[in-house]
């Protein structure tokens, strides 16, 4: 819903100055997955029967939803949270803060380097100021995605973009759902569609299971699986997980799910897909 053109000027605004090297750019990892959440979330949206107006302009915050992962070190990053992964270590907030309450809001990124950067030296991470910025970048997502924020809006007034509260809020959803306790429901709506499209590409994505997770393949039913299971958390509603499951089965997603993975879905997953949409979603 958005012109090509402006879409690759937001884009732009992933690249990153490497603060090792000044004169290096990091070009932003995220923008592929950025722009086929977006396109996804929009058609949620629209199908859910948000108004054109707001589904153009909440399509500019899902194209800047990874904003604050911007300067992503590819082999550091995964390498910190494939360690965690594999220790079954909390990479969220939320998460986190369910495992170690202890933890001032606000300061896991500091919770997690004191707990655990002896043991990241031993694993071959170095302990500096750029790994912690790669924590940063989960656990202390807020604060970076807040300074990443405060550093483009200059470009966006240039851009003639509108940005407005809720973007950001939509944004914060998935680590922080907190933070949208009093927002209206149509806000807490469009976090959800967000959600569940980025998760859903995210869990299709070759390249970033394969940098982040060392994962080896991708499939729909695990995909499927984790956002049943955000449900089950009360992350996701019904009226979102049906309309995203809805518009899979009717193949609007295909293309998408084929540039994220590689490969087109197999008979399988599509015969998946159309059970679920007759009505039997896992963990109903």
């Amino acid at each position: 819903m958005i012109p090509r053109p402006l879409v690759a000027k937001l884009m732009r605004l992933y690249d990153y100055a490497d603060p090792r090297q000044p004169e290096r750019m990091i070009r932003g990892y995220d923008r592929s997955h950025a722009i086929r959440t977006a396109r996804m979330s929009a058609a949620v949206a629209t199908r859910l029967g948000h108004p054109p107006e707001r589904v153009t302009q909440y399509q500019i915050a899902c194209l800047l939803h990874d904003l604050g992962r911007a300067g992503l070190d590819r082999r550091l990053f995964g390498a910190i949270w494939s360690w965690a992964k594999q220790h079954g270590i909390p990479t969220r907030p939320r998460e986190w803060r369910t495992v170690h309450p202890e933890t001032r809001y606000g300061r896991e990124t500091e919770a997690f380097w004191k707990l655990y950067a002896p043991a990241l030296k031993e694993a071959g991470v170095p302990i500096d100021d750029w790994a912690r910025e790669q924590v940063e970048m989960r656990l202390g997502y807020a604060r970076r995605l807040a300074r990443r924020l405060q550093a483009i809006k200059p470009t966006l007034r240039q851009l003639a973009v509108r940005w407005e509260s809720w973007m950001g809020l939509v944004m914060l959803y998935y680590y922080y759902p907190e933070k949208l306790k009093g927002a209206a429901p149509w806000v807490r709506q469009l976090a959800e569609v967000l959600v569940a499209c980025e998760q859903f590409e995210a869990y299709s994505n070759h390249r970033r299971g394969a940098d982040y997770y060392t994962r080896q393949r991708e499939t729909v039913d695990e995909a499927v699986s984790y956002l049943a299971k955000l449900r089950l958390e009360g992350i996701l509603s019904d009226a979102v997980m049906d309309a995203l499951v809805s518009l899979a089965s009717e193949g609007e997603f295909d293309h998408i799910l084929k540039e994220a993975r590689g490969t087109a879905l197999t008979v399988r997953e599509k015969q998946f897909l159309r059970a679920l949409a007759s009505g039997e979603l896992p963990c109903r």
